[in-house]
């Protein structure tokens, strides 16, 4: 029996080794250019996910109106077991033109297992907001201007008066089976044009 636990603890952490590995290799890539293909479908699935979103949930119409820019992650990939790792691509929207193509990700380590899809909305409610997503390499959540990630609770007593903070996040279409879902720590950079 020890030498059975021995042999599975043994390959358990060469997987999470190996997964480790591709996780940080991913995630340590440089930012890409899309393709023109990429770009159209990736703007179409974005601006189709936008108008769902808005249409299903009043406190994204509401924030819509107000915000001065919208950064749609129409589909982001998160997986783990023990080191977990997340991305996804996006497009930022201002006055309902494309402003630019981001990718987001991140990665995390403790007690997690699973894999899931979701997305999610940024909206950037002032120009100091979207000027701290433009003007660094790379924008961290969680670091620099306030984000609030919208539940259902608040969403059905946010208002435009109440609406007092620099960036509103909506979590959407969340899919698959994963423990611990969140923004902080994810880093968003935009792709090279």
């Amino acid at each position: 029996m020890y030498k059975l636990y021995n042999t599975f603890v043994a390959r358990g952490s060469q997987v999470s080794r190996w997964f480790l590995i591709a996780v940080i290799a991913a995630l340590l890539a440089p930012a890409s250019a899309l393709a023109a293909g990429s770009r159209e479908a990736l703007e179409r699935d974005a601006r189709n996910t936008y108008q769902k979103l808005i249409a299903g949930v009043p406190a994204a119409r509401l924030l819509s109106r107000e915000a001065v820019a919208v950064l749609v992650f129409p589909k982001i990939t998160k997986a783990g077991l023990v080191v977990g790792g997340q991305y996804g691509d996006g497009v930022l929207f201002t006055g309902g033109k494309v402003a630019g193509y981001y990718n987001t990700s991140g990665a995390s380590y403790g007690l997690q297992a699973g894999a899931q899809q979701y997305g999610y909305a940024m909206f950037f409610m002032n120009e100091k907001s979207l000027k701290a997503l433009s003007e660094n390499d790379g924008f961290e959540v969680g670091v620099g201007p306030s984000i609030v990630v919208v539940d259902q609770g608040m969403g059905k007593s946010l208002t435009s008066t109440t609406a007092k903070e620099d960036i509103y996040a909506f979590i959407f279409s969340q899919k698959g089976l994963m423990a611990g879902l969140g923004l902080q720590g994810n880093k968003i950079t935009r792709l090279n044009d």
